[in-house]
C-alpha cells in the first residue's frame, strides 16, 4: 500500500472530501494540519508553490488538491497509485 500524506486545515470542505474519498478506498493516510506557518511553508515548497489545501502526496509524488485526485480517480489512475 502506498504512503499517502494530505495537508489540510480543519474547516476546509475540500480537505474533508479528499479524506472521505481516501477512506472509501480503505486507504490509511497521514494528515498534516497546516495552521502552523512553518508546516504551511513546507507544504508550499513540496507542492511547487501551491498554497491551497488540501495538497495530497502519494509515495512522495504530488497529486495536487481534491479536484486533481478526484479527476485521477475518474480516469482510473488513482487505484494503481494507491496500490503502491
Amino acid at each position: 500500500m502506498a504512503k499517502v500524506e494530505i495537508y489540510t486545515t480543519p474547516t476546509c470542505p475540500y480537505c474533508h472530501a479528499a479524506k472521505a474519498l481516501l477512506r472509501e478506498k480503505g486507504v490509511d493516510y497521514t494528515e498534516i494540519t497546516v495552521l502552523d506557518p512553518d508546516l504551511r511553508e513546507t507544504m508550499t515548497q513540496r507542492a511547487h508553490g501551491r498554497r491551497t489545501v488540501p495538497q495530497i502526496f502519494i509515495d512522495e509524488m504530488h497529486v495536487g488538491g481534491y479536484d486533481d485526485m478526484a479527476a485521477l480517480d475518474r480516469r482510473g489512475g488513482l487505484d494503481p497509485m494507491l496500490a503502491g
